[in-house]
């Protein structure tokens, strides 16, 4: 019996495994792949980091948003312009303290906290200013803080406004 062969049929090879070009050619195209995870995972760190910061900036304001409320007698006293350059610790924990020095001390110890946990160029900045514009009834006060992100330009600034 002859065997017969299709025309225009090309004698069979046993093909074995892949050439160098196919090689490459998985390798370009998983390292582009690799290239863009790289790119979101350094964008997600990047954002988590933002968000961190910022919840702390929330956390810092609303805590001398407390502060302010638990010492009503000290309206005036929690404005940071009456200072100069900062408040100074009056050493009020476990001492007696007026109701001014212990806002004093009160933003002297939220200054510090600010600078240790905030980043900035050269320090992050906290602000607490006095609406005189506020009714007898009700005194306003506005409490920010301002940081600087790396790799931002811009500062940012968290604003909390308090009315008691």
């Amino acid at each position: 019996m002859n065997a017969k062969r299709c025309v225009g049929s090309a004698p069979r090879r046993n093909i074995r495994g892949i050439t160098m070009v196919e090689s490459l050619v998985a390798l370009v195209v998983t390292s582009v792949g690799m290239l863009g995870i790289a790119g979101l995972y350094v964008t997600g760190i990047k954002a988590g980091r933002s968000a961190l910061l910022r919840t702390q900036a929330v956390n810092l304001a609303s805590d001398m948003a407390d502060r302010i409320r638990a010492n009503r007698r000290a309206v005036m006293a929690y404005d940071m312009d009456t200072y100069g350059d900062a408040p100074e610790d009056q050493g009020c924990i476990g001492a007696a303290c007026t109701s001014a020095e212990l806002a004093e001390d009160d933003l002297a110890r939220w200054v510090e906290a600010i600078e240790a946990t905030l980043p900035g160029r050269p320090l992050a900045t906290a602000n607490v200013e006095v609406d005189d514009e506020a009714p007898p009834a009700a005194n306003r006060y506005e409490v920010s803080v301002t940081w600087h992100e790396a790799g931002e330009e811009n500062a940012s600034t968290y604003t909390l406004m308090v009315e008691l």
